[in-house]
């Protein structure tokens, strides 16, 4: 058994790190292994950070909220625009908390950016703003929609393309900035600091197939959940529909159903694809990350494989 990285005297703090795409089953694997391991967890998904938002973003429940302490949900109004450095900032005075109290922090989520952004960190240095540049691409998303600009984004950097939704306007927009500028990539002018962390990271994954059957019926326990109700009463309260947080997924399609602009099981069908297309694009995410270990979490055995790695690497929590 390796020694336990908080006795390598090397400064950094422990970190559990348990990634996945949508579905598969990470919330009740950080719930099992932080009772196990004196887990606090942290929220690792950019919609969660959002009040009054709970069905549609998989939020952990109140009951679950009980059993493990939950960090870096419900921070802000829905009509609030949150940053990834705000995120890093907070996640990072979390871990520290966390570890004060001699527990063991877990990052849990499937928002890529967000979690490498609290891991490593990224800065572009030296890339200004041009207001004049971004807001003739806010002028052509308006006029021909994100799909364009997305495709226009793609054209010059396919990866940035890869891992942003085309209704992320605002990190679309940035990348092209910074490919104008530069001439680069986002990819390559971005920088990647060393982490703070001694990390172990955790992937869960499940073939295909399955996994976007548990998307479909996940879909349809949140409609059943109220869903569409919890759209309907952020409609109503004022919240913007160009929102951030209104992007986020099945709030947006719901809500051209409450405008009558699609009926609502068409709306509940673009929701189950979308989805099924963001679950493609999570794997793909951190498929590139060579620190996962991955485990198909359909296998029984894995989950003790799981217990054996998080306790060879942190055995100090094991209650």
């Amino acid at each position: 058994m390796p020694l336990a990285s908080s006795m390598l005297g090397d400064g950094r703090e422990d970190l559990l790190v348990i990634v996945g795409p949508t579905a598969v089953g990470k919330t009740a694997l950080s719930l099992e292994l932080a009772q196990e391991f004196r887990g606090e967890i942290l929220s690792g998904d950019s919609m969660q950070v959002y009040r009054h938002m709970d069905i549609g973003t998989a939020k952990a429940t109140l009951a679950e909220r009980r059993r493990v302490p939950h960090h870096l949900i419900d921070l802000v109004e829905p009509d609030f625009s949150f940053s990834v450095d705000e995120f890093q900032r907070l996640a990072r005075q979390t871990i520290t908390a966390i570890q004060s109290r001699d527990h063991l922090p877990m990052l849990v989520g499937g928002t890529g950016l967000y979690i490498q952004a609290v891991t490593h960190g990224y800065s572009l240095p030296g890339v200004k703003e041009d207001p004049e540049f971004r807001y003739s691409l806010e002028q052509f998303a308006d006029d021909r929609g994100n799909e364009a600009l997305h495709y226009r984004l793609a054209a010059v950097d396919p990866e940035a393309a890869q891992r942003l939704h085309p209704n992320d306007r605002r990190r679309m927009i940035r990348a092209l900035e910074i490919h104008r500028a530069t001439g680069r990539p986002l990819s390559e002018v971005q920088q990647q600091g060393d982490s703070p962390y001694r990390a172990c990271w955790v992937g869960l994954t499940m073939p295909r197939e399955m996994l976007y059957d548990r998307v479909n019926q996940r879909v349809d326990l949140m409609m059943e959940e109220g869903l569409l109700e919890e759209v309907a009463v952020l409609r109503e309260r004022g919240v913007p529909r160009d929102a951030v947080s209104m992007q986020a997924l099945g709030y947006k399609e719901l809500w051209m159903a409450l405008e009558g602009e699609v009926n609502l099981a068409d709306a509940v069908e673009m929701i189950k694809q979308r989805t099924r297309k963001f679950a493609k694009r999570q794997l793909s995410w951190f498929r590139r990350l060579k620190e996962i270990h991955w485990f198909d979490c359909t296998q029984k055995e894995r989950l003790q494989e799981i217990r054996s790695l998080v306790a060879g690497n942190f055995p100090q929590y094991q209650e």
